[in-house]
């Protein structure tokens, strides 16, 4: 199918973001992005400090329905335009994936049309080819969200070798954490971060663990439960203690950050050879912190590596990536059956046995 013009609808459901897109690739390779909307639960989460999955199971369902008419408006198709159905399978809220995996199902069996069941990881991991088409395989990829931190080589849609994972805490869940800890608001990345901004990153000597260790795991256990020594020993929290301790925060990640990266840098000459391309991927909801994306953009200009990151707006859970794995994976003949089943754990590398099924 490498030849011609492709328009898929994609699906996300797996957190609390209920979302809907429709992108077109045409047959020259340009992409287009017809409609991507997603709709916020933020406000039904707030009052509990985090994601209630009951909750936002039940948003999914009564919302999903409504956004496909919508986008499907806006992108002025008729469902027979589409060439196939993606939706998220997994990892994530079992409840939520059920919901839409299904929705993407019924559409897809009363329009006959093909589904894609799409691994949420890899539709952050392909980011960054739904913005510049033209980004050769293989590359490096830093997946940093609420519930991952992983540290990849994507060799190709369905192909990837998993370099480091996170022994405890995901790097997003250490922020949400941290922010409730100290009272600064849900969600508690972008809380974090905009504290940090009045903070001084010098005041607190937070630990930077696995830091200097061969290997390129992460951890973050320790570095919260210093955090939370820090804020319990200070009598009374003023609103600069509140921000040099975000500002100590988000330098120990940062340093942590930069560390595992160089560590991959050379892990991934080795897997992928000397003369492989040397792009640098940064995904995922926490790949919009700007303090992050500039501490490894110096990073990447020191070891000649480019840098590539989506905007922001496409880095936290939306339908447009869902939609784009889906075109990636229709153009190497990796389609689903209305069998496929929802997970609320799936590996991204278990895909690599999958893709070599389809080519054999």
């Amino acid at each position: 199918m490498s030849a011609q013009s492709l328009t898929v609808l994609g699906i996300e459901s797996s957190c609390d973001e209920s979302a809907v897109a429709i992108v077109e690739q045409t047959a020259a390779g340009a992409v287009h992005i017809r409609a991507n909307l997603v709709l916020s639960q933020l406000d039904q989460h707030r009052p509990y400090g985090g994601v209630v999955p009951e909750i936002a199971a039940r948003a999914h369902v009564e919302h999903l329905d409504g956004l496909v008419r919508q986008a499907m408006d806006e992108a002025r198709l008729d469902y027979e335009k589409l060439d196939a159905v993606a939706a998220t399978a997994g990892p994530g809220l079992i409840g939520g994936v059920i919901v839409g995996l299904m929705t993407g199902k019924g559409i897809a069996f009363s329009h006959d049309k093909p589904l894609i069941a799409v691994n949420h990881l890899e539709g952050h991991a392909l980011t960054a080819r739904l913005i510049d088409p033209a980004l050769p395989f293989p590359y490096l990829l830093l997946l940093i969200s609420g519930g991952h931190c992983q540290l990849l080589i994507v060799h190709h849609v369905g192909h990837y070798t998993r370099l480091g994972t996170t022994m405890d805490d995901a790097i997003g869940e250490a922020f949400d954490k941290t922010a409730k800890l100290m009272g600064l608001g849900y969600p508690g990345g972008p809380a974090v971060e905009q504290a940090a901004i009045q903070g001084d990153p010098r005041r607190f000597d937070f630990p930077r663990p696995l830091a200097g260790r061969p290997g390129c795991d992460f951890s973050f256990s320790g570095l919260k439960t210093a955090v939370r020594q820090a804020y319990e020993g200070l009598a009374s929290a003023s609103a600069q203690d509140l921000a040099d301790i975000a500002a100590s925060f988000q330098a120990a990640v940062g340093d942590v950050l930069v560390d595992r990266c160089s560590r991959a840098f050379d892990a991934y000459a080795e897997t992928a050879g000397v003369g492989a391309p040397r792009h640098f991927v940064m995904a995922g909801g926490v790949a919009a912190n700007a303090a992050l994306r500039a501490r490894l953009h110096t990073l990447c200009m020191e070891h000649d590596y480019k840098l590539m990151a989506p905007p922001m707006a496409l880095c936290t859970d939306n339908g447009a990536m869902i939609a784009w794995a889906g075109i990636e994976r229709l153009r190497q003949g990796l389609v689903d059956d209305l069998g496929a089943v929802p997970r609320a754990r799936w590996p991204l590398e278990s895909l690599n046995e999958t893709a070599r099924s389809a080519s054999s």
